[in-house]
């Protein structure tokens, strides 16, 4: 949803760093995917297009901190998914 926005904190080894990844537009929204040690924050559209990625290893993440933006009845979506791989899936 617009307005939804994703903050991530990385330790940069001399400091911390912090990348906002936001929803622009209407019908775009955010997805985080954790897969073999690397989190990737993407803005995708309706039809499920990347438009914008961040990819952040998790050894140095911080904190991820997800801001769902409220519609208009004052309520919060929040969906999750987890892909989860294990040794015989390629």
């Amino acid at each position: 949803m617009k307005g939804d926005r994703v903050e991530a904190v990385v330790d940069t080894g001399q400091g911390v760093q912090t990348f906002e990844i936001v929803a622009t537009r209407a019908g775009r929204r955010i997805e985080v995917v954790n897969s073999r040690g690397v989190v990737e924050v993407r803005e995708v559209t309706r039809t499920g297009q990347v438009v914008r990625t961040g990819r952040f290893m998790a050894s140095r993440l911080i904190a991820l901190v997800e801001h769902p933006v409220l519609d208009e009845r004052g309520r919060v979506e929040v969906t999750t998914r987890h892909r989860l791989q294990g040794p015989d899936r390629a």
